[in-house]
Parts: structure tokens; C-alpha cells; sequence
């Protein structure tokens, strides 16, 4: 089962020095990265800066689509307002199907502000608790928004996923 999990930084460096940490803990297989991105927010900044993390995976499994999808649901549309009405239910409800509901997103966009960082990842095999004491042993402290997807939402993640390749 992947779990996709959001980490929140104080700064906006915080999210690198923790995709940093993962892809050493990835080395000692505390964790299986199967994607991940970053959002920075600098303090004065309209909207955040968005990275896919690349360096900790060869292959990302979701790509950059639906990072781009995520964080425009999260970090845009209300900026976008009544534009995209329609297409907003359309996207919720995608997200709603591989794990992502509205109590997810409201906690992302009310914690990931100016000023602040965030790493997404979506991993398997993650004994979480030993890698948050990880990332605070290295100085690293984040707070931990999780969400797990479970074996029919990742698999219409997968499916999702494929249907926009093709």
C-alpha cells in the first residue's frame, strides 16, 4: 500500500534539507520513494514555487501532471475563484478516488503558507515514525500531514495515471 505524506517546514529551505535527509534514508531502506515534489513559499511571494523531486527517484511514478493537478487544487483555485467552477468538481472528485479528499486539502492550504515549505511524498514500505525521529535527529523538524491511500485508491491512482499517457 503507498502512503502519500505531506511534511511542513517552517522556512522555505525546510522541504530541500528534508528531500535531502529522505534520499539518505531512502539508503538505508527506512523508505521507498516512488515520487515526490516540493513546494517552497518565500515570504512575500504570491504563490509558492513547485519542484518534482527527481533526484530521489529514477522514474517518477506520478509525474509532473499530477503534481501540477495537486498543487493547483491546492495552492491556485481559490485564486482562480469562480473560473473554473465546473472544472473544479471534476478535479475534487478525481482527487476524492485515489485518497485525496477536501479534509486533506483544506489542511495543506491552511498549513503551507508565506514563509513555509512542504515536501509531498509518495512512498511504500515507510516505517514513518522512524523517519520523522530521523529527520529531528539531523536537526530537520517538520510537521507530519498524512494520508493513506488504500489498495483500490492507489490502484485507481495507477489507473488515472495511464488514462492520461494515453
Amino acid at each position: 500500500m503507498a502512503t502519500l505524506t505531506v511534511w511542513k517546514f517552517e522556512t522555505p529551505e525546510g522541504a530541500q534539507q528534508a528531500e535531502d535527509a529522505l534520499s539518505r534514508l531512502q539508503k538505508q531502506e527506512l523508505i521507498t520513494v516512488l515520487d515526490a515534489a516540493t513546494v517552497s513559499w518565500e515570504e512575500g511571494k504570491k504563490k509558492p514555487k513547485t519542484r518534482q523531486a527527481n533526484n530521489l527517484i529514477a522514474t517518477g511514478m506520478l509525474g509532473g501532471m499530477f503534481w501540477g493537478l495537486l498543487f493547483g487544487v491546492i495552492f491556485f483555485i481559490p485564486l482562480i475563484g469562480l473560473v473554473v467552477g465546473a472544472a473544479s468538481g471534476a478535479v475534487f472528485g478525481s482527487l476524492t478516488d485515489i485518497g485525496i479528499d477536501d479534509d486533506f486539502i483544506a489542511d495543506v492550504r491552511k498549513q503551507v503558507t508565506p514563509g513555509t515549505s512542504a515536501l509531498f511524498v509518495l512512498s511504500s514500505g515507510a516505517v514513518v515514525d522512524r523517519v520523522h525521529q530521523s529527520l529531528r535527529e539531523q536537526g530537520i523538524k517538520g510537521e507530519l500531514i498524512e494520508t493513506n491511500l488504500s489498495a483500490d485508491q492507489e490502484a485507481n491512482l495507477r489507473r488515472m495515471l495511464e488514462e492520461s499517457e494515453a
